[in-house]
C-alpha cells in the first residue's frame, strides 16, 4: 500500500514534492491507515557515473536518494524506485540491463524497500523476460537488504504464471491504467472495469506473497492532465472511484493511490482510508476473491476471510440504477449472516439473502459472519 509518483509528477519527480506528498500521506491519516510506501517512478535517474554506479538527477534529488529514504523511514514510512530490464526505461532514462548486481547493491545502500521494474525496450518473448526478471531477483537477493520485486511487463506474457517462480512478489496484469471507467484494451488504454474482468480471472495465482497487480487508484484525479488523462482517460464518477477501491481489496491487488494528496478531496481520502474496505485487501488469509456471478448488468464476487467471515462485492455494470437479488446459497454461502455493509459501516440486518438497488458502476460490499 502506498502512493506513486507517476500521475502527478511523471517526468518531473523531486525531492521537494516527494517529501511534501510524504508529509500529507501522514497528516491525511493515509500513513496510519496502511500506506506505507511511496514509489519513486521513472526519470528520478541521473546517468552513471565514472565508475558506472547509478546516480540520481542532482537537480531533482540535490541530497541524493538515501536522504530521501532516510526521510520516509524516519516517518515510518518506506521508499520504492523504478528500473527496467532493458538498457533505458519507458522514458528514455538509464536502465539496469547488465548492471543488475551493481543496482542491486546500490539500492540496498540507498535503503530502498522496493522495486518496480518495468519492461520497455525488451523483447517480446516469454523466455527472455523470465531471464531478466530472474537476474534481477537473484541480484535483490544477493544485496544484503530485503526489497520487494514488482515485475511490470503489462501482462502480455502471463507473468502470473512464473512471476513468483523467478522472484517476483507482485506482477501487473494489464497496461497501465488511465483515468476512466473501461476501454477496449490495447496498449495504455485500460479502464478500472479492463483490470478488473482481466484479474478476476487469475484468482488461482494469487496468495501471500505473490499478488496480481492491477496498477494505480485512480481515485480523486478527476481528469487530470497527465498520463492517466492519455487515451481519454476523463475521470470517473465517485461510485467507480469507489468501486476501484473495493474491487481491488477483493481481488488482493496492491493498493497505490496516484492523485495528489496534498490537495485530495474528502471523497478521495475517504476512499483511501476506509478501513473496513482494506482489511479486507490485507486479510491474513490471502485468498482472492473468486467471481461467482456474470452477466451482463452484474458481477459477483465472494472471498474467504481469516476469521471465518466471508465479503461479498456486488458490481453493477450497467449503465442505469439496478435492483439486485442475491440468494446467498447460490454463492455457496449456506445460512443465515450477519450482513455489515463496508461502505455505510454498519450492520443491516441477518439474512440468507440480499436484496437492494445498486447506482450504476457502484459495488456494494458486504462483511457476512454467520449469524
Amino acid at each position: 500500500m502506498g502512493w506513486m509518483s507517476w500521475n502527478i509528477m511523471s517526468e518531473n519527480p523531486n525531492e521537494k514534492d516527494i517529501k511534501e506528498m510524504a508529509d500529507a500521506m501522514v497528516a491525511s491519516g493515509m500513513v496510519k491507515a496502511g500506506y506505507q510506501y511511496i514509489f519513486l517512478d521513472d526519470c528520478w535517474q541521473g546517468g552513471r557515473d565514472n565508475k558506472n554506479k547509478i546516480i540520481a538527477d542532482p537537480k531533482k534529488f540535490p541530497s541524493g536518494i538515501k536522504a530521501l529514504a532516510d526521510y520516509l523511514h524516519n516517518k515510518g514510512m518506506k521508499l520504492g524506485i523504478y528500473s527496467d530490464a532493458a538498457p533505458l526505461t519507458c522514458g528514455g532514462y538509464t536502465a539496469s540491463l547488465n548492471f543488475e548486481d551493481q543496482d542491486a547493491k546500490t539500492f540496498a545502500s540507498w535503503g530502498i524497500d522496493y522495486l518496480k521494474y518495468d519492461y520497455c525496450n525488451a523483447p517480446e518473448d516469454v523466455e527472455t523476460a523470465k531471464a531478466r526478471y530472474g537476474k534481477i531477483a537473484q541480484a535483490l537477493r544477493k544485496s544484503g537488504r530485503e526489497i520487494v520485486l514488482g515485475i511490470c511487463e503489462w501482462g502480455p506474457r502471463e507473468p502470473w504464471n512464473w512471476g513468483a517462480q523467478v522472484g517476483g512478489q507482485s506482477w501487473r496484469t494489464t497496461y497501465d491504467i488511465r483515468d476512466k471507467w473501461n476501454d477496449v484494451e490495447g496498449k495504455g488504454g485500460v479502464g478500472i472495469y479492463n483490470v478488473v474482468d482481466k484479474t478476476a480471472g487469475l484468482a488461482s495465482f494469487s496468495g501471500p506473497g505473490k499478488w496480481n497487480d492491477g496498477d494505480m487508484l485512480v481515485a480523486g484525479l478527476h481528469g487530470t492532465k497527465g498520463p492517466s488523462s492519455a487515451f481519454n482517460g476523463k475521470g470517473c464518477t465517485q461510485a467507480e472511484y469507489q468501486s476501484q477501491m473495493s474491487l481491488y481489496s477483493m481481488l488482493n491487488s496492491p493498493l497505490y493511490a496516484s492523485c495528489d494528496i496534498r490537495k485530495m478531496d474528502n471523497e478521495a481520502k475517504a476512499i483511501f482510508t476506509n478501513e473496513e474496505i482494506i482489511a479486507l485487501n490485507q486479510d491474513a488469509l490471502g485468498k482472492q476473491a473468486e467471481r461467482k456471478i456474470k452477466t451482463d448488468s452484474w458481477d459477483v464476487f465472494v472471498r474467504p476471510l481469516a476469521n471465518g467471515d466471508f465479503a461479498i462485492a456486488i458490481l453493477n455494470k450497467s449503465t442505469a440504477a439496478q435492483n439486485a437479488k442475491i440468494n446467498f446459497a447460490e454463492l455457496g454461502l449456506a445460512g443465515k449472516y450477519e450482513i455489515r455493509d463496508l461502505w455505510q459501516h454498519k450492520v443491516i440486518g441477518k439474512n440468507n439473502k440480499w436484496n437492494g438497488e445498486v447506482t450504476v458502476h457502484e459495488t456494494k460490499v458486504f462483511r457476512l459472519k454467520k449469524a
